[in-house]
Order: structure tokens, then sequence, then C-alpha cells
């Protein structure tokens, strides 16, 4: 049903060493870029989007808003947390058995919110 999600950031540059670094790890890259917004995923498939945002204000984070990646297991769920604190984002939740999915939650740079998960 989604086809992509967009979050806004505050410096474009040093967002895409972050979602570079966690597309990689889910064996995707970018797929779309210019001087204001970069996409990462595969054609026909989900994808996530940065960008400054149109009306020119600064970006800011939504409460309550996260973007769920899709996991292949709990080891890259795992992965997925480590490198995103030691690419400078922060723990939102550890690695764990959510009662019927395994997730980790942890926030980019510019604090948007993001889970890595597998069910079952």
């Amino acid at each position: 049903m989604i086809g992509y999600v967009t979050l806004g950031t505050r410096d474009l540059a040093r967002a895409a060493e972050f979602y570079d670094a966690v597309a990689r790890e889910m064996g995707t890259g970018r797929m779309m870029e210019n001087e204001k917004f970069i996409a990462w995923g595969k054609p026909g498939s989900g994808g996530i989007g940065l960008t400054y945002p149109s009306n020119g204000e600064p970006a800011s984070v939504g409460n309550g808003v996260m973007v769920a990646l899709r996991a292949s297991d709990q080891t890259q769920v795992d992965r997925l947390h480590a490198l995103a604190l030691s690419l400078g984002g922060t723990c939102e939740g550890p690695p764990g058995d959510r009662g019927g999915f395994y997730a980790a939650y942890f926030r980019d740079r510019d604090g948007n919110k993001l889970n890595a998960f597998v069910m079952g």
C-alpha cells in the first residue's frame, strides 16, 4: 500500500551519510536525487526519502510518526540498530521480542524515529 515515505532534514548531506549506510545494509541504494531531495529503495517497491521542507521552514519530527524498515532476520535487526547508533543515531528501544515480532527502535541524526523489524 505505501509507495514511499518522506522525512524532513536540516542537513541533506549529513543525513545522506546515515541513510546511505542503512540502505547498503538492506541491499539497496539511492534511486532518485537532486539538490533538495534523496530517495533510497528499488523502483516498484517502497522507499524512503529525505528532503528540505518545501515551505522553507526548518524540518521537525512528527510526534507519533515512525518509519518501519523490514529486515531479513533478527540478526539484521541487531545490525541495523548498532549501525544507526554508530552513525550518530539514538536508541529508542534495543533489539528484542515485541510479542510476535522482533524489533529495534532508533532515531536518525535529525531525530526522525525509525525501527527495524522482522515478523514472527
